[in-house]
């Protein structure tokens, strides 16, 4: 697209909710908007790239990509989650290729340059000739690991890769305040309680279908069945998220008619009200009484997201079966949104659609989104 045509379309976007379109298509079928929509909303802000659980011990590591950048997640050895650039800073050479411990030092497999979980530069063999382990040009100083500014909240990793974002509790300050009941401890719940959807759309599109309960009668059948459209009520913060929120929440229980247990000390609304809300950019919580859950999208493509589902509760000894039940359930719920999201991507290479409009009335938190993309991409214009 032409930039004028750009700019007339982003103003669009950001009109009131009655009035306003949709994100053009070339924000869901074109690589280059992707790459730079990206520098504008996924690089620039807090995004979510993993779960502490992925690394659940001192020396733990695992290899990501995000958005085509290379990047390390660590537990240092003392307990402490970090994220590094994956990289050497010898040759750029790819440091660990597949999640493993780290025992001892993050030796490269080119040259042997070997540095602490901390990401200091500790050891460069031979770098001063056969024999000669340093020289006076290498400051080893100077030359430690990448480290990619981070923060966790709610066991998410979150990212900021240009630096220079407002500090997290400062940004999202309005979400954890109004989620401080739930404030306390999160146990994950292990091998059964996560799983990864491979789905062939642009990751908004994803937070637009998680924003909004519109679709339940006609896409959750099931769920709709108990907590009824009419149940739900739209949440907005414009700038920081912007979800859904219901007051019949009704907890799975086993045979024996036993639940999980409760978060401690939640006000009256959580006994039967859960709220879902989608974190800008990409990240996807739902917070119930007994249990909690989040959704890390990984925007793989402009076509291509992998959605990471966690789970979460109050003990760390759930019962095995009924956790499992509880995992295949939500399982269920987000396998029903595949379809949709991916005939939305279908879509947006129709010529002809402008990006389509808004329900005032239901459709108010997934144009609270596009408003903060199209702000994101006006202010680094």
């Amino acid at each position: 697209m032409a930039k004028d045509h750009d700019t007339a379309a982003l103003e669009a976007v950001r009109k009131p909710v009655e009035a306003a379109n949709g994100l053009p298509n070339a924000h869901y079928t074109d690589p280059e908007v992707f790459q730079s929509e990206a520098r504008a909303t996924l690089h620039a802000t807090w995004a979510g790239l993993a779960v502490g659980a992925d690394v659940p011990e001192a020396g733990d590591a695992k290899p990501l990509d995000f958005t085509g950048i290379p990047l390390l997640l660590l537990r240092d050895k003392d307990g402490d989650v970090r994220v590094f650039q994956n990289i050497c800073r010898h040759r750029g050479m790819i440091l660990v290729d597949a999640p493993r411990k780290i025992e001892g030092a993050i030796r490269c497999p080119y040259h042997s340059w070997c540095y602490s979980t901390k990401g200091a530069l500790v050891s460069t063999p031979h770098v001063g000739g056969a024999g000669h382990n340093t020289h006076d040009a290498i400051d080893k100083n100077t030359l430690g690991l990448i480290e990619v500014r981070s923060h966790v909240w709610r066991d998410i990793v979150f990212i900021n890769l240009s630096g220079d974002a407002a500090p997290f509790e400062e940004v999202h300050a309005n979400l954890i305040h109004r989620w401080r009941d739930h404030d306390q401890p999160l146990y994950h719940g292990g091998a059964d309680s996560r799983f990864t959807l491979d789905v062939s759309c642009n990751w908004k599109l994803a937070v637009e279908n998680y924003c909004e309960s519109y679709h339940l009668p006609w896409v959750h059948p099931g769920l709709n069945s108990y907590s009824r459209l009419e149940d739900h009520y739209n949440i907005e913060s414009y700038g920081q998220y912007s979800g859904q929120g219901t007051l019949v929440y009704r907890q799975l229980q086993d045979d024996a008619g036993q639940t999980f247990p409760d978060f401690a000390d939640l006000s009256d609304f959580w006994e039967e009200g859960a709220e879902y809300i989608a974190l800008y950019p990409n990240v996807l919580l739902g917070a119930q009484r007994d249990h909690a859950f989040a959704i890390v999208l990984d925007p793989v493509a402009h076509n291509r997201t992998a959605e990471h589902i966690h789970l979460y509760y109050a003990d760390a000894n759930t019962d095995d079966g009924l956790r499992t039940a509880n995992a295949a359930q939500w399982k269920t719920v987000f396998e029903e949104d595949i379809s949709v999201v991916e005939g939305m991507q279908r879509g947006r290479s129709a010529p002809g659609f402008d990006g389509g409009r808004f329900s005032p009335a239901m459709d108010s938190p997934t144009h609270c989104f596009h408003d903060w993309v199209a702000g994101r991409l006006q202010a680094a214009e």
